[in-house]
């Protein structure tokens, strides 16, 4: 038996508000913290529907602006824009409504305004991409679609208000993939390196709440749908839950190449290189599949642990295959001849982040886009 030798850091989130109608909350929130400047970050759909009135209604005489500017990827003149808004309205909150991309834009302009200034976020996610309970954003240069990250405590929402009411909305596709985007968390950091027993008992957890409530959060309506849609809310944030302890691996990293190069959503990129990323992982530490066996109710025998991991990964593409969205990279519109492009950039994030158990060759990343493809 492996001896316990762990630390975990616990983010700055402080509060999560969930249920219908919970969006009434944010004024409260805001006043609670004594701010009273805030800006409302969201993209281009939600900022031309009647949702977003009620958010602007919620933060009442606290709202001090809206920004409608963000975008897919975050790129890096969006958040030269957000920052220009935040100075011009001396903004001290920024309220993201949507999914990773207002979110993700929010973090990244707070940092921007580090060590000098804390500038609060309070996030209203409309996906399941989970990046509200992270302290780390990413950000793409426009030159050359390569993307890059910041990270630092002080940039984790404080609050976050998951009212599935504001779901509804959400295009079918987005709120799959980003369902998708959830296991893929829930899956990366049970077999991470620095996987943790309290990251993985969450992680299993919320692999059996999504294989449960994702496509009925889809083909049911009215009141079910919501409750549907809330225990899908409640796996995002139990997929990530400890996740700047573990962090991610092979999937996230191909992720975050794919997506800024070919324009491919991040949820998107899950559906296609998890199970491939995961039979990869099979091969080096199955020991560790565990917690993903128990989420999808396989059996898992850890001393032959390979047999059960590899079912893993075939009930992972067999739970992806059933939804209508794209699942390899030809699909997604990528062209074959462009792959081998992102091959040194997806082994250097490797060998820089360590998060698998030795260092992949350009070969077998190669091969992983090809089976991918």
């Amino acid at each position: 038996m492996e001896t316990l030798n762990t630390e975990f850091t616990l983010s700055r989130l402080e509060r999560v508000i969930s249920g219908p109608g919970k969006i009434a909350a944010l004024g409260e929130e805001l006043e609670r913290r004594g701010l009273k400047r805030a800006i409302v970050v969201t993209g281009k759909s939600l900022g031309a529907s009647p949702l977003l009135d009620k958010v602007t209604s919620a933060a009442g005489a606290r709202c001090a602006g809206v920004f409608k500017g963000a975008r897919q990827h975050v790129p890096r003149s969006v958040v030269n824009q957000l920052k220009a808004e935040a100075e011009r309205l001396d903004a001290d909150c920024l309220v993201s409504f949507g999914g990773g991309s207002p979110i993700d834009t929010c973090k990244v302009t707070a940092h921007s305004f580090l060590p000098g200034r804390d500038l609060i976020q309070i996030a209203i996610p409309t996906t399941l991409s989970a990046g509200e309970y992270t302290h780390a954003g990413g950000v793409t240069d426009e030159s050359t679609r390569v993307k890059s990250g910041v990270s630092d405590p002080r940039l984790q929402p404080r609050t976050v208000i998951n009212d599935p009411a504001l779901t509804l909305a959400t295009p079918e596709w987005l709120w799959v993939a980003t369902g998708m985007r959830a296991l893929d968390h829930a899956i990366e950091t049970s077999y991470a390196i620095r996987h943790h027993p309290l990251s993985d008992a969450l992680a299993a957890k919320a692999i059996a709440l999504l294989v449960e409530h994702l496509k009925a959060s889809i083909s049911s309506s009215g009141v079910e749908q919501l409750a549907h849609r809330g225990y899908c809310q409640m796996a995002a944030w139990f997929s990530i839950f400890g996740s700047m302890n573990t962090r991610f691996g092979i999937s996230h990293l191909l992720g975050h190449q794919i997506g800024p190069r070919w324009d491919v959503p991040h949820g998107v990129t899950s559906c296609i290189t998890l199970p491939h990323a995961m039979r990869f992982m099979a091969q080096i530490a199955p020991e560790r599949f565990g917690p993903i066996a128990e989420g999808f109710h396989l059996p898992f025998d850890p001393r032959n642990p390979k047999p059960g991991a590899l079912a893993c990964a075939d009930r992972t593409a067999e739970f992806i295959a059933g939804f209508d969205v794209p699942n390899s990279l030809a699909k997604a519109g990528v062209p074959r001849a462009e792959i081998d492009q992102i091959v040194p950039t997806v082994q250097h994030e490797l060998e820089k982040s360590g998060v698998v158990d030795r260092p992949l060759t350009q070969a077998e990343i190669r091969e992983l886009l090809e089976a991918s493809y």
